[in-house]
Parts: C-alpha cells; structure tokens; sequence
C-alpha cells in the first residue's frame, strides 16, 4: 500500500493503519531498533511503541516521508530504552563503540549553550555530510544514526571490516577539520 493510503488510513482513525504499516516497514523499524538494543523483546517492544507513537501523533501531524517520520521515532523510543537499560553501565555493544568513535567529533554538553547552537551544530554536520561522496555519507550515516555494526556495513558494501574501520576514521578526520574551520571546536 502506498504511504499516503497509510497515512489516510491514520486520518481517519482506522485501526488498518497499524497493520498496513506493520506490513510495509515492521522488519526495517526491526531493524533500527534491534542495532540499537541488541536484544530481540526489546526491539519488537521498541517496534511497537512505535506504532503506538504514531497512531497518537498521526493526526495532527501528516509526515512527508513515512518511512523517516517512522525510523526516527524508532531510534528516538530505542535510544532512550537503551539509555534507561544502559544507565552508569558500559557494556562494551556497538552503540557504546560508536559514541565512542564519535564522541571527539561533537562538543559536550557544556560547550553547547543552547538549542540555537546545537541546530547550528546539526546543520554543519549535515552540510559537511552533503559534501561527501555518495558511499563515504552512506557509510557514516549507517555508523553514527542508525547504529550498524561494522560487520553489517561491511557485507552491504563489500567491503573488508578494516576497510570499512578505515573509511570512518578518516572520516571522523575530515569531520573535526571540518568543525574546527568553522570554529566550533
């Protein structure tokens, strides 16, 4: 079924709704989620709330890409399950290793005084980002939004672990050149 049949289906308060989207996105929003919890309860919990979330703001809210409006608000529920699992704990899985790498690449928190900063912020990372090749962006953006394991990365792009280690470390590089030219850090 076509999204915006989906998303009309919401409109008019048709239960449907929920299953059509099941049909069409449920092993992608899986997907998000279980890269970020690692856990299978946990990802089909994270999948439904998901639907719960969008069955609550979908009307008023009529996103223009479903498949984003729904991924986001699938790792927005997963960061936060995660969080509130992971609390003062470091487990060693593959979120921790990617905040890990990405961590010299953002200011804290306390270099960041204000919303108005931190959207500067994203709209740096985002435009440095636009400026890269097609696979460099696609590899980053797996890594760092949607949580892939470099072994996921790497099958999908046929490309060796270390290879794809490589790619994104000279990335994050070319990313904290990139912030301190613009002066942030």
């Amino acid at each position: 079924m076509e999204d915006n049949r989906i998303i009309d289906l919401y409109f008019e308060r048709n239960e449907e709704a929920i299953s059509e989207t099941s049909e069409k996105y449920g092993k992608y929003l899986y997907k998000v989620a279980f890269n970020i919890l690692s856990d299978n309860e946990d990802s089909e919990e994270s999948v439904n709330d998901t639907y719960l979330s969008a069955w609550n703001t979908i009307p008023p809210e009529k996103p223009n890409i479903l498949s984003a409006f729904l991924s986001k608000t699938t790792r927005y529920i997963s960061l936060n399950k995660y969080r509130a699992k992971k609390a003062d704990k470091r487990s060693g899985s593959e979120i921790d290793m990617a905040f890990d790498e990405i961590e010299d690449c953002i200011p804290s928190q306390n270099d960041i005084y204000d919303e108005i900063e931190t959207k500067e912020l994203a709209k740096l990372i985002s435009d440095f980002l636009k400026d890269l090749p097609a696979t460099e962006r696609k590899i980053f953006i797996l890594r760092y939004y949607y949580l892939y394991s470099l072994a996921d990365i790497s099958e999908r792009f046929g490309f060796s672990q270390s290879k794809t280690a490589s790619m994104l470390h000279r990335t994050r590089k070319k990313i904290l050149a990139y912030l301190g030219k613009e002066g942030v850090l």
